[in-house]
């Protein structure tokens, strides 16, 4: 059934992003951008609405009150496809840093285009970097929020932690509160798979980092509270859902943590 219920999901995922793209672009294309921006948040709120009926999956999300006004960085742990667009209904005017080649894809890439993301060369340094860095100023100023995975790529539930300074380097650079989110959609949309699993999970946005801290002490920070909110999400998610086949990384991590509190006891 579960394979079923996927090959479903898949199907009318992609067939709902192709559809939407090609018969709304009059409008999108026409209308102000920031008009333009409820395409993709209701193509977002259709996909959860898609996984609850479909697949049986749902989240609830803690923390939307941790969310800043204005500008700021959101620093969301990475491990599906699911949360590259999951949190778009509830951020204002969101912009990604994303790979130059994203943006020649047809639709997509105009799509982005016309959403103003920022394309780069992930093997460029010097003036192309600073060049990036400047686009990114730019559209923080207008009051947008950047989006930054700080561990760079998809990592399975569990995983150990493989955080990337990149992250410490725009926080110094920005001045904007960062705002980290842990969350374990890995568990139901894992990563280079096409299963999706039914079950329960939430999503924990913790409060923001201020800026203004060394960027030493702001990365090690920002690893502690997301990795510790991390660790009690995937010990709630597991429970709520015992059916869940686990990664080997999940199911090691359960048992250094059971191990932690029966030391602790």
């Amino acid at each position: 059934m579960i394979a079923l219920r996927s090959v479903l999901f898949n199907t009318i995922f992609y067939a709902n992003l192709i559809i939407r793209m090609i018969v709304l672009s009059p409008y999108y294309f026409v209308v102000p951008r920031k008009t333009a921006y409820a395409i993709p948040k209701n193509w977002a709120l259709s996909n959860h609405w898609l996984m609850e009926k479909i697949v049986g999956t749902t989240f609830e999300i803690d923390g939307i009150e941790n969310l800043p006004d204005g500008s700021y960085i959101l620093a969301p742990k990475h491990q599906s496809f699911w949360d590259t667009y999951a949190l778009l209904p509830w951020l204002k005017d969101p912009v990604y840093i994303l790979k130059r080649e994203l943006m020649w894809i047809p639709f997509f890439g105009w799509y982005a285009k016309k959403q103003r993301m920022i394309p780069v060369d992930r093997g460029a340094r010097g003036k192309v970097m600073v060049e990036v860095l400047k686009r990114t100023k730019e559209e923080l100023a207008t009051g947008r929020q950047l989006i930054i995975y700080p561990e760079g790529t998809r990592r399975p539930p569990g995983a150990e932690p493989l955080y990337k300074y990149g992250i410490a380097r725009m926080y110094r650079d920005l001045g904007i509160p960062v705002v980290p989110v842990a969350m374990h959609p890995g568990l139901f949309w894992p990563r280079r798979s096409a299963v999706r699993r039914p079950g329960h999970f939430k999503v924990r946005i913790l409060p923001a980092i201020a800026p203004g801290m060394d960027p030493d002490a702001f990365f090690e920070h920002l690893i502690d509270v997301t990795e510790k909110a991390s660790d009690e999400l995937l010990v709630d998610t597991v429970a709520r859902n015992p059916h869940l086949p686990l990664p080997p990384t999940a199911v090691e991590r359960l048992a250094q943590l059971r191990k932690a509190t029966a030391a602790s006891a």
